[in-house]
């Protein structure tokens, strides 16, 4: 018999998620209707209204029928994980959407937006009640600093994904190497991310926190030489056309851009992992 918990959708976070949920899918069903675009950039904005509107109702769910309570990972490191996720995918998707898809008579897309917006602060709303939860701090990984900079690193390789063309990456073997280190780093923070939530650490025969350290710095690494050889190949004997509104040249600057983002991010979290094997070991 399901017992169902009434509590879970009158709590301040329940009615946050509940607009979470209608806020999202107005948003993906204004664009929908607006009508399909062949662009990588709509997939990533849809994908990501949809995304955030099934996981915050599959919560909803869980919590009222009182599923939670018997998953075998940390649920309140797993919503709150995936709020942030959500806050950023959605800042992300209400930068992206308009500079793309909108114009000033474009009343679905300049609503869409802007519910968008929204949505972000309903999930960021969502994160600060979860860090101000009676009981203290939220111990889990992904809520701490090397586990939102996880988040930031897959959230900015997923924008690298959208940009990139294969008709140009195909047969240059610089930019496949490129894309091989956005790959396999993408792949690897997922693994982690997984690893963590579904509470599989404790399998390993070894030091988590050394390991983390030692593919932060490979990490680091493969990126540096990305963040070289995309710009020196991508942009070789290929100047920006005119004229150029959003053309596939404009994603080659994405794509370094944002390459430069995530390698920041990655020597960051390295300098983190660093200090939490090796200095506090010796404090201790």
């Amino acid at each position: 018999m399901v017992n169902l918990d009434l509590r879970s959708l009158t709590l301040p976070v329940g009615i946050i998620r509940m607009l979470e949920v209608v806020l999202t899918c107005i948003s993906f069903s204004l664009v929908a209707s607006a009508g399909h675009v062949l662009s990588t950039h709509w997939d990533w904005c849809m994908f990501t209204w949809c995304f955030c509107c099934f996981f915050s109702l599959f919560i909803l769910i869980m919590e009222f029928t009182r599923f939670s309570a018997k998953v075998p990972i940390s649920w309140d490191d797993f919503t709150t994980a995936f709020a942030m996720l959500a806050a950023l995918m959605c800042f992300t998707s209400s930068i992206i959407y308009p500079t793309f898809f909108t114009c000033p008579t474009c009343y679905r897309q300049i609503a869409a937006t802007v519910i968008s917006l929204l949505c972000f602060g309903m999930y960021v709303g969502e994160v600060v009640l979860a860090r101000l939860r009676p009981g203290g701090e939220i111990s889990g990984f992904l809520s701490t600093v090397p586990g939102l900079l996880k988040i930031l690193e897959t959230l900015v390789a997923c924008i690298i994904f959208t940009s990139l063309d294969p008709a140009r990456f195909s047969f240059n073997p610089g930019l496949q190497w490129c894309v091989a280190v956005y790959s396999l780093c993408f792949i690897f923070a997922l693994v982690i991310i997984f690893l963590t939530v579904g509470q599989l650490l404790s399998l390993f025969p070894f030091s988590f926190d050394k390991l983390l350290t030692v593919y932060n710095v490979l990490a680091t690494m493969m990126y540096m030489t990305a963040m070289v050889i995309w710009p020196l190949y991508g942009f070789e004997n290929n100047p920006r056309p005119v004229p150029c509104s959003h053309c596939p040249w404009d994603d080659l600057v994405v794509v370094t851009f944002m390459t430069v983002i995530n390698l920041v991010i990655y020597i960051l979290d390295t300098i983190y992992s660093i200090k939490v094997v090796f200095f506090t070991w010796d404090e201790e």
